[in-house]
């Protein structure tokens, strides 16, 4: 039999219990924007626990991992004071301040070598004086080494010496003859530093040369004193003494080694010593000997003939006539008059000068007209510096000898 239904019974879905929201609207979807891509960020990953935070995990991990066997056993106290040991230790390790690595070795400064006052000695040992850069005095793991370059040779090293405990250190040397030229440098763990400035002595135990150039030995000097000029090794110095009258005076030669000493004369014969002492200490003496002249001008006569016969006129004759100054020097262009008187003929006359050598002549004819006796030459020299000198001789014309 068919049930019937309840017409007051209705068919509709029972609804689910309402939650207060509003029913949701179904919305389609957009299409992404077309910039949405190109300002998209890439996810920043983390880089997770550094080296040390993962060593102190696992660490960590371990430990607690023993600790909890270890209690099994009753070592609860135990285990803690060790994980707390053991965790304190490795802490420690990770965080501790690492131990320096020891300083590269550095290569110290140049050092310096002191100047000497004269480089020129005699002696064949001097002393180098060095002085170490602050940052090694005292280093006993530092050296000095010494290095020596001769005469167009290359600089070589000589020796060795290690630092004083100060700053300056003194090194005896040996000199070869000639030219030495020092340098030094420090010696270290770190290496050889820079060479120091070159030093230069000069080993020389030969005296040197004195040359006179004026005046001559045994010349006439005429004044009061005497200009000695002459010719050395650069820089000596020279002391010239008079044993006349004690007179002494003393120059240093240039550099170019010439030199001139003004010295006292005293009358007649002058003996002058002249010492020279090189700058390496050598000393030569040289003895000049001079006389003090009376300072007057000189001039001498002579002629080719002084007797002439009657019967040989005509005749030439030659007058002539050295000139010297009052230093005994040959004077050159003096003015020169010869005058020339012979009995019976007119006085004859003529100017000349003197040439490089103090000399001048001139010559003339006798006529046949000339009477026998004595005659007279004549010559007056003058000079702007030393005045006027003269000299004459006796010019003969002697008869015509008898017919047998």
């Amino acid at each position: 039999m068919a049930t019937r239904r309840d017409p007051r019974q209705t068919h509709v879905r029972p609804r689910p219990p309402s939650s207060g929201r509003p029913a949701p609207v179904k919305v389609r979807p957009r299409a992404p924007s077309s910039t949405r891509l190109s300002v998209h960020r890439p996810i920043q990953r983390s880089r997770g626990l550094p080296i040390i935070g993962k060593l102190g995990l696992i660490a960590a991990v371990a430990l607690l991992g023993v600790s909890v066997l270890y209690l099994g056993a009753g070592g609860l106290g135990k285990a803690f004071g060790g994980i707390t040991s053991a965790l304190g230790g490795f802490v420690t390790s990770v965080t501790a301040t690492p131990t320096a690595q020891p300083s590269l070795a550095v290569v110290a400064d140049a050092p310096t070598l002191q100047e000497p006052t004269e480089p020129y000695t005699q002696e064949s040992t001097v002393d180098l004086v060095v002085t170490a850069p602050p940052g090694v005095v005292g280093d006993p793991t530092q050296r000095i080494r010494v290095y020596l370059a001769l005469k167009d040779q290359s600089p070589a090293p000589i020796q060795e010496a290690p630092l004083a405990a100060t700053a300056q250190t003194i090194i005896p040397v040996e000199l070869t003859k000639g030219i030495n030229d020092f340098s030094v440098t420090i010696v270290g763990p770190g290496g050889e530093s820079q060479p120091s400035a070159v030093v230069r002595y000069v080993l020389d135990q030969v005296a040197a040369k004195i040359t006179i150039t004026s005046p001559k030995e045994g010349a006439v000097v005429n004044g009061d004193a005497v200009a000695i000029v002459g010719k050395t090794q650069a820089r000596s110095t020279l002391i010239a003494h008079n044993a006349a009258n004690g007179a002494s005076t003393t120059r240093t030669a240039a550099t170019d080694g010439t030199f001139t000493l003004s010295l006292a004369l005293g009358t007649g014969v002058n003996e002058i010593t002249i010492t020279g002492t090189d700058p390496a200490g050598n000393v030569k003496d040289l003895v000049l000997t001079v006389r003090r002249g009376n300072g007057k001008l000189t001039a001498t006569l002579g002629a080719s003939a002084y007797r002439i016969s009657v019967d040989k006129l005509p005749t030439d004759l030659t007058l002539r006539v050295s000139v010297s100054d009052p230093d005994g020097n040959a004077l050159v262009g003096a003015a020169v008059t010869f005058t020339l008187s012979i009995p019976g003929i007119p006085t004859v006359t003529a100017d000349q000068v003197t040439d490089a050598d103090g000399r001048a002549s001139f010559t003339t004819s006798v006529p046949a007209g000339a009477d026998p006796g004595q005659g007279l030459a004549t010559v007056l020299v003058s000079s702007d510096t030393f005045g006027s000198t003269e000299d004459q001789s006796v010019i003969t014309v002697q008869p015509a000898p008898s017919p047998s």
